[in-house]
């Protein structure tokens, strides 16, 4: 496939009010693309905003809780209407806890693979809706594309972490069936997979994790959303089906997978130097 020139082309992107969310709509709105960002805190999206309006981008703002099905629908209904027709959506908005996998309510696991998991399905069901409805591209063109932030924790079952790990390989696997079932649309589908990355989750997470282990926090490797920004907009530009931003986890993940005792000796190593005593 050739070079997508994303200028004039539109995007809407969830959980952009801070983070990964918030860095991949400014290097969206650099790129020349038209972006509309959502998230539950619009104070934060104004802030996003202002910050794409200063560097010539054109920007529009929606209050979106992706944990209702409503409002993603109606996000993306509205975010075209003002935007233009989606070339682009960026299923992004979710969190994480650190807690014991059993201890987890049935209402707290339910309340993140809705956020997570469902949340993206929503987003996603109402973009490729709406891009279904695009006339035939031409050769070699692209009628739109999906991108889920799902992470790298997607491939493996992390302790304390179980219910994000598996909202993760969730959408993970949802990404992987929909880049096959949307081939012969010309729908490309992609899925994201950060690792540790320096936002506001991890403060987030100690918040909601009253018996965290220090598992997360403790992570001093951690990389800039803008990376993750960029190699988003690198993807928009020319599709692939994963984005990695780091190499060396994605190997040593693939070999994890490959030889579960290596997994496992390498996630006790890391809890034995990061857990608090």
């Amino acid at each position: 496939m050739s070079r997508v020139d994303l200028r004039g082309r539109a995007i809407a992107i969830t959980g952009a009010s801070s983070g990964i969310g918030a860095a991949t709509a400014v290097e969206c709105a650099r790129a020349g693309m038209r972006v509309a960002i959502s998230a539950r805190r619009t104070e934060r999206l104004e802030a996003v905003a202002e910050r794409i309006r200063t560097i010539g981008g054109a920007v529009v703002v929606f209050a979106c809780d992706v944990s209702r099905e409503s409002e993603c629908f109606a996000f993306i209904e509205r975010a075209s209407a003002e935007i233009g027709p989606l070339h682009g959506v960026f299923a992004n908005a979710g969190y994480g806890v650190e807690t014991p996998s059993l201890d987890m309510t049935n209402s707290e696991w339910e309340a993140m693979l809705r956020t997570n998991f469902w949340g993206t399905l929503w987003i996603v069901r109402a973009a490729v809706a709406q891009m279904r409805e695009k006339p035939e591209p031409a050769t070699g063109e692209s009628r739109g594309h999906v991108l889920v932030c799902s992470s790298c924790l997607s491939k493996i079952g992390a302790p304390y972490h179980a219910a994000y790990s598996a909202s993760k390989a969730c959408q993970d696997h949802l990404a992987r069936a929909l880049r096959h079932e949307l081939a012969s649309e010309r729908i490309d589908v992609s899925s994201v997979h950060p690792i540790g990355t320096s936002t506001e989750f991890f403060d987030e997470l100690e918040r909601n994790s009253p018996r965290s282990q220090g598992l997360s926090s403790s992570n001093t490797s951690l990389q800039p959303p803008e990376r993750v920004a960029r190699a988003v907009v690198a993807c928009l530009r020319k599709p692939r089906g994963e984005v990695w931003t780091s190499a060396a986890t994605r190997i040593a993940l693939g070999l994890g997978t490959a030889f579960p005792s290596i997994a496992d000796w390498g996630v006790a190593r890391y809890m034995r130097s990061h857990m608090r005593e």
